[in-house]
Order: structure tokens, then sequence, then C-alpha cells
């Protein structure tokens, strides 16, 4: 195993998800510099991995459980979904550093409940399911969000 590996299999699930979150933020960056450089298959090869990354996210979203947090959850994820395209579409550096704000800021909520004593009590031995908005991995796909109040 290498230490990227490790690293990861050494995280509680919320921590994952802070990757993740770390993740999106990382390939925005490569695709400003991407339209910085005039490289649109490097700008779209990154964008891409971010649509990948939310649709992950997504997928995982259990509405039947999570209730509102699920539902903004989900509202943030399509919201975000579409300022990277329209980013990478008008090859705006404004928008995805748009996006990367907005990924930041949700990602630091997340950052402080993996660190928060009563998340890791309720996550001790438990999987991703444990929390109340998200599911283990399955083959299984979230509903599509009906309306959305997210603005990004």
């Amino acid at each position: 195993m290498n230490y990227q590996q490790q690293a990861i299999a050494g995280m509680n699930p919320v921590e994952l998800i802070v990757a993740l979150y770390d993740g999106m933020m990382q390939f925005l960056y490569r695709a400003i510099a991407a339209i910085g450089d005039r490289n649109p298959r490097q700008r779209r090869i990154a964008v891409g991995r971010v649509l990948a990354i939310l649709m992950h996210l997504q997928s995982r979203l259990r509405m039947d459980i999570g209730g509102n947090s699920a539902k903004a959850l989900s509202e943030f994820y399509a919201s975000i979904f579409a300022l990277c395209l329209e980013g990478s579409r008008l090859e705006s550096e404004d928008r995805l550093r748009e996006a990367i704000g907005c990924i930041r800021d949700v990602r630091d909520a997340w950052n402080v409940a993996a660190r928060d004593p009563e998340v890791l009590k309720l996550l001790n031995g438990e999987s991703l399911s444990a929390l109340p908005m998200m599911s283990a991995p399955s083959h299984a796909s979230a509903p599509e969000p009906a309306g959305s109040s997210w603005s990004a």
C-alpha cells in the first residue's frame, strides 16, 4: 500500500468526504490553470473529475433518512455541478473560483464535523451509513432534486 492509500484507509467516513471536497477544489484549480494555458483538453479532464465526484456524492445521499440535510446537500451538489459546467463552457476562471469558494465553505463544515466528539462517537465502528444523510456505496442512485433553493 502506498502512502496515499494508507492515509485514506485510516480516515473515518466524514474525513473521506472532506478528502473528496479537497479533490474537487484541487481539480478546479487545475481547470483554472488549463484555462490560463489555453488547454481545453486539460480543462475538460479536470472539470470532468469534479463532476464525477459530485455525482458520487449525490448518489450516496439518503433522502429517506437525511431529510432536509440531504435535500440541502442535493441542491448544493446540483448547483455546483451547473456552475462547473458553465465555468468550463465559458472558460470562466471567475465561475470556477466561485465554485471553489462554495465547496470550501461546505468542506469546512464537514471538517468541523469530522473532529466533533459526538460525531466520532456515532461513527465509532460504523460505516458511511451511520451518517443520517449518506449511505454506504451501492448501485442505487438518489432521486433527482425537485427544485433548488441554492444559487452558486
